[in-house]
């Protein structure tokens, strides 16, 4: 992901989960990617989309492990 792209998906997941604790990193051998974290908690991935210039998607996984109580 190009670094102005990767500021603005950034700054739009903060916003829309009012978290200003959201990170992306770029990801070593993936160019079409970033990584999303909180703090230091990998949280998921955001791609390009693939079929819409300009768009992007976040991929969240939620473990069996994180769903204790």
């Amino acid at each position: 992901m190009k670094d102005t792209d990767t500021k603005r998906v950034e700054n739009h997941l903060r916003t829309t989960f009012g978290n200003v604790a959201i990170s992306l990193k770029p990801r070593p051998k993936q160019k079409d990617s970033a990584e999303v974290y909180i703090g230091d908690e990998f949280i998921g991935v955001v791609y390009e989309d693939e079929d819409e210039e300009g768009s992007f998607l976040f991929e969240m996984a939620i473990l069996a492990e994180d769903l204790t109580g």
